[in-house]
């Protein structure tokens, strides 16, 4: 407990300059991290539009929904999705309870990380070792799990917790637009009851915003209370086709706006444009290999093919060059924009 809480402390005093930053931009520039260009002026103009009441695309607050993929488009997904990671963390802490997994697969090579295994895992072993690092426990012991966990992992490459891999330029438009009335919904394919975990405090973004790709629960009685359980049996999976489905079943109407970064998020960008109205439809593309990581059509993981970039193009959607449009990442460079503002010249 001690640990967890100096952790979560440090944490915090770590995220001071960006507050700072924050507060000393608000009244300036709304989206200060990112580069005048076709990208920003999109969103400027597209907030400007749909909330000015004499604006002929005037959109009541009511009716002010945009719809945000999440890994890859909110934070870091390479070279794992992050709760890939903390699946894997997890097989290593149940392990000792389970002496077969140290021949059986994928089990034997998640604990000798073996990363060219991990790296081309098939969905059946992905749904097997979710499964079971998934299940078992109550809704609330899994977030308190998760909690513990998202505040004290670090990422391998930018030797950082993984909360503060969010991108900077993202935190702004979802400030940017939750300012102007719209309300933030999360659409992902990683599991639902994970990102309820964290994005009230990493994203603002409230538990019943959140939509994931989900297992079942059962109502049950621990110590004569009510509680849920989580199921080991997959109940939807929300990417592609499947984020459309639950917008419609979970929003009942079109977002306004729709963020992504990958084909898994296609059908929710057409969906979002096929709207009636002024809509606005971005793709985030991970071309900085500098600062962050270059990939596209051959990635396994936020795979960006050249089909979708055809699409993009042809519905004019907005593409978002990371290298290009933002000036900096992650929350944590504003602190050296302290001493150094040339991390702003980008």
């Amino acid at each position: 407990m001690h640990t967890f809480i100096i952790t979560h402390i440090r944490n915090l005093i770590f995220l001071l300059p960006i507050f700072h930053f924050a507060f000393i931009c608000a009244e300036t520039d709304p989206l200060p991290s990112w580069n005048e260009g076709p990208a920003k002026s999109a969103l400027l103009k597209f907030i400007k539009d749909t909330t000015e009441e004499k604006s002929q695309a005037y959109v009541p607050p009511e009716k002010r929904y945009a719809a945000f993929d999440q890994d890859g488009t909110l934070w870091v997904e390479q070279p794992f999705y992050v709760q890939l990671f903390f699946t894997i963390d997890r097989i290593k802490s149940l392990a000792v309870d389970h002496p077969e997994w140290q021949v059986e697969e994928p089990f034997k090579s998640i604990l000798e990380g073996n990363q060219e295994v991990l790296s081309q895992l098939t969905e059946p072993y992905l749904e097997k070792i979710i499964s079971v690092t998934h299940s078992g426990m109550t809704v609330d012991a899994f977030h308190e799990i998760v909690r513990r966990w998202i505040h004290t992992a670090i990422h391998p490459k930018f030797k950082v917790p993984f909360t503060a891999l969010v991108y900077q330029p993202m935190l702004e438009v979802l400030q940017f637009f939750s300012d102007h009335g719209y309300k933030n919904y999360i659409f992902s394919g990683g599991g639902q009851e994970f990102i309820r975990a964290y994005a009230s405090e990493v994203y603002k973004i409230p538990p019943e915003r959140i939509v994931g790709s989900t297992a079942k629960v059962k109502y049950t009685y621990k110590d004569g209370n009510p509680t849920l359980v989580k199921q080991p049996d997959l109940l939807f999976i929300d990417d592609h086709q499947g984020k459309v489905e639950n917008i419609n079943l979970f929003l009942g109407q079109r977002p306004g706006a729709a963020f992504g970064n990958s084909s898994g998020d296609q059908q929710m960008l057409e969906w979002t444009q096929a709207g009636k109205g002024l809509n606005l439809e971005v793709l985030i593309h991970h071309d900085d290999a500098e600062r962050e990581y270059l990939y596209g059509e051959n990635s396994k993981i936020g795979q960006f093919t050249e089909a979708l970039m055809e699409e993009a193009k042809k519905r004019e959607w907005i593409i978002v060059s990371m290298k290009k449009d933002w000036k900096i990442l992650f929350p944590f460079q504003i602190i050296s924009s302290v001493d150094s503002p040339k991390i702003f010249s980008r």
